[in-house]
């Protein structure tokens, strides 16, 4: 029999069992429990014999917690966050550091740098309502710097800035030095040498087949051919950058393919040059080249200045061979033109970027051309020569007057401005495109400039007419003929009427044999 004796000790052991395990359960906070750390405690307590240990038992159990705790922590430290914003302000302090030399040529730099006046460019343009603030201003004069130190250019300008998606595009329009250009177009030409051996390959490919498949007859249209640099929509070349501080890159030339497509799409930049364009109809290239093409036809139509500023030339002809004067320079004898009077009139104002044609380029050329070796005789030549040569096209020539410019839907292209209206004594000449919203432009006596800020399309308004590319009729499968026309099954009367048609035909023949055989026994 279980005595009174047995049933205590046993609750005695769950009792302890349960205040063990109520002890061994760790905290939320520092993970420890109360049984383990009451072992250490007296543990250190009978190792070092404290005197008054009643006293000191609360501190001696705080530095017990705090060690454990310590032992716990790494020595390194996490790395500290650095957002965005500073990345950016590490990368531009290069741009207000000096570099080495820069002492000792200071006045040979201030003559020969062909460095813009960015600073002279916002305080116009503030004044017109137009622009950035003067720190991003700032960043970008020497950003500009930068590039002038490190490129070997002959003229800069601060083109604009086109928005993007992602990121945007500071632009600077460069001239290069005399040599700098050929280099360039020698590596194109060595690109296009090592494509051609390819074609050659592919096609003698083809020939070594067994079972040719039938090729296809159509001949795609002839090729436009680009314009060389220093001419036409190539006279300039363009670098791009999305932040100061950022490297420069430079923009490859645009071909006239390139500027026809632009001009049928409309699409937002991304702000990455390497990122497909997709659209109908395919643009044959990246964004690099579609921010190229768009550059072109904004300076073609927006890039203006004051009547009289350019002047032609003395030594140019009247015409060049391609039937207009493409090269001026500035008129020293210009004093300008009053500035109430650019507010009010268009024929102020002129075009001094050649206009792009249909084409896609400035100057027209001839597709059609045959070479001599395909006429036989001259009059034969002559006559093909007047029945197959095309019109060429000729556009507005150089500094012509924006009063000129076509209107869309009876809305004019161009508004002019003060300004101020109360102080127009110190006011300056301002002009804003309504075809491609963000081009502006002033004027104030001798001085002009050109700025585009924008996300690089043109006016989406209904009045100026856009419209999208519509896709092409699908292709039919095959051509509809007799040929392949299923016929009807014939029924059992019309089988035998044909019986007996073709009996008939067959006993006519036979009966002619016959009778041809007894005439040449006779």
């Amino acid at each position: 029999m279980i005595t009174s004796k047995d049933e205590k000790d046993k609750q005695t052991e769950q009792m302890a069992v349960c205040l063990k395990a109520f002890m061994l359960k760790s905290s939320t906070k520092t993970n420890l429990n109360l049984y383990d750390h009451l072992a250490r405690l007296l543990n250190k307590i009978l190792d070092e014999r404290p005197e008054n240990a009643v006293d000191v038992i609360e501190d001696m159990s705080r530095e017990l917690k705090r060690s454990l705790i310590a032992e716990k922590q790494s020595v390194l430290r996490d790395t500290p966050f650095s957002s965005p914003q500073q990345d950016l302000a590490e990368l531009q302090r290069i741009l207000f550091a000096r570099q080495p030399g820069e002492d000792g040529d200071q006045q040979e730099q201030l003559v020969e740098a062909p460095i813009p006046n960015v600073a002279e460019l916002a305080f116009f343009l503030q004044q017109a309502g137009v622009g950035m603030d003067k720190e991003e201003m700032q960043r970008i004069f020497l950003a500009l710097k930068h590039l002038v130190d490190t490129q070997p250019l002959q003229r800069c300008r601060f083109w604009g800035k086109i928005l993007g998606t992602e990121a945007s595009y500071l632009i600077a329009e460069v001239e290069m030095r005399e040599g700098e250009e050929e280099e360039e177009a020698g590596e194109e030409k060595a690109e296009e040498e090592e494509k051609e051996p390819h074609e050659e390959e592919e096609e003698k490919e083809e020939v070594v087949e067994v079972d040719q498949l039938p090729k296809s007859t159509y001949k795609p249209p002839p090729v436009v051919p680009k314009e060389e640099n220093h001419t036409g929509a190539n006279k300039y070349t363009y670098f791009v950058c999305q932040e100061p501080g950022l490297p420069w890159v430079r923009l490859p030339s645009v071909t006239p393919l390139q500027i026809s497509t632009a001009r049928q799409i409309r699409k937002f930049f991304t702000g990455r040059l390497n990122t497909p364009v997709i659209s109908f109809p395919p643009f044959p290239g990246n964004e690099a080249n579609y921010l190229r093409a768009q550059i072109a036809r904004i300076s073609a139509g927006t890039q203006v200045s004051p009547l009289g500023f350019f002047q032609f030339a003395e030594e140019e002809g009247e015409d060049d061979e391609d039937g207009a004067r493409a090269n001026f320079e500035e008129n020293p004898d210009f004093e300008g033109i009053p500035v109430t009077e650019m507010a009010e009139s268009l024929s102020a104002w002129v075009h001094h970027v050649q206009h792009i044609l249909t084409q896609g380029r400035c100057v027209w050329v001839n597709l059609l051309g045959k070479p001599e070796g395909e006429f036989e005789d001259e009059e034969e030549e002559d006559k093909d020569v007047d029945m197959d040569k095309p019109e060429p096209e000729v556009g507005p020539p150089l500094l012509t007057p924006l009063s000129e410019d076509a209107e869309v839907n009876y809305t004019p292209p161009w508004t002019t401005g003060l300004s101020s209206t109360l102080i127009p004594q110190f006011a300056i000449a301002t002009l804003r495109s309504n075809l491609w919203p963000g081009a502006y432009a002033y004027a104030c006596g001798k001085k002009f400039d050109n700025i585009y800020f924008g996300w690089g399309m043109k006016s989406t308004d209904s009045r100026y007419g856009f419209s999208p590319t519509p896709l092409p009729v699908p292709q039919e499968e095959y051509p509809s003929g007799p040929e392949i026309t299923e016929s009807l099954d014939p029924s059992l009367e019309e089988e035998h009427a044909l019986m007996a048609a073709q009996e008939e035909q067959r006993a006519a023949q036979e009966d002619a044999e016959g009778v041809d055989d007894e005439e040449e026994e006779d």
